[in-house]
């Protein structure tokens, strides 16, 4: 395939002869199964790296990607781990099982999430798109983040690549006061997913302050062609979102090279906290995805909220 730049100065990126070796690296990618994940799985498996741990819900899927993988490099181990981010004891399970299997681990990409759902609450009583984009990976984190960080003090390189999106433009800020509602609201269900890729963008910034020996990134994929808006999108709907891209969508495959590039890229190439459009340009940011305050105030709130959960 050919190199993609949406920037006209962005990186003309070819996975197949840009991605380095990869030889050793224990890697996680959640939300596998299809899409921007099993696009990147599948990048990645070509560079021989030591193990990739996927996570999901869809077992029939997650074998289907487990096989490509296996043919496309049948000496690499890929392995399936269920994982159903908006519950917490589901992520808090898989967690373990991975910390039980792995003494390491270089790259996390905190990938999997919804988008423009109709209003719900998560099994934890969380809004469904902040509980699942937002509280499901940071659980995760609070598991996998010390792990990383013994990771890079043996010396080796470690990053955390967080799928956010250029939708977090559109948030202002997080609605503490109704976060454990349904927030019905007009034109709630872009709002609310606003508020959580905002949410991702401000924790990406948090780890990359707390932890300075982890790369941590945030990245927006693209337009891409998936199933992340099921269903449930309204003509309406649909017509916002091909009036915002310009009817210009990526495939999977392209919507994987972000996330790629931020992965392997020699690392003076990149900036810890940072945001990358595709491919490798740093993003504009908004005022509050820029504000000290509110990071620090997600933090604080997101580790009280999981203080139940012992590491």
């Amino acid at each position: 395939m050919s190199g993609l730049a949406i920037h006209p100065q962005g990186v003309q990126f070819k996975p197949d002869t840009d991605i380095p070796d990869l030889t050793g690296k224990i890697i996680c990618v959640t939300g596998g199964t299809a899409g921007i994940g099993k696009a990147t799985i599948l990048s990645l498996v070509k560079h021989n790296p030591g193990h990739i741990v996927f996570t999901g819900r869809n077992a029939a899927k997650a074998e289907e990607v487990v096989t490509q993988a296996r043919s496309a490099s049948p000496g690499v181990p890929v392995t399936f781990l269920e994982c159903d981010l908006s519950s917490l004891q589901s992520v808090a399970a898989a967690a373990k099982k991975l910390l039980a299997d792995f003494d390491r681990l270089d790259i996390l990409f905190a990938n999997a999430g919804i988008m423009a759902v109709p209003p719900g609450l998560t099994k934890d009583g969380y809004e469904v798109q902040f509980g699942t984009n937002h509280m499901g990976h940071a659980l995760l984190l609070k598991y996998l983040l010390p792990l990383m960080a013994k990771t890079a003090a043996a010396g080796r390189d470690v990053r955390l690549v967080t799928t956010s999106s250029s939708a977090f433009k559109g948030a202002s800020g997080i609605a503490y006061d109704t976060i454990k509602t349904p927030q019905s609201m007009f034109f709630g269900h872009f709002r609310r997913y606003m508020q959580s890729k905002l949410a991702n963008t401000l924790y990406s910034q948090k780890i990359a302050e707390l932890y300075p020996d982890i790369m941590s990134c945030s990245i927006q994929p693209g337009a891409v062609a998936t199933d992340i808006g099921g269903t449930h999108l309204s003509l309406v709907d649909k017509l916002f979102t091909t009036i915002n891209t310009g009817g210009k969508y990526l495939t999977p495959e392209e919507g994987a090279y972000n996330m790629c590039w931020v992965a392997t890229t020699k690392r003076e190439n990149l900036t810890t906290g940072a945001y990358y459009e595709p491919v490798g340009w740093p993003g504009a940011m908004t005022k509050a995805s820029q504000d000290e305050a509110a990071r620090n105030q997600l933090w604080e709130w997101t580790q009280k909220e999981l203080e139940g959960f012992k590491v």
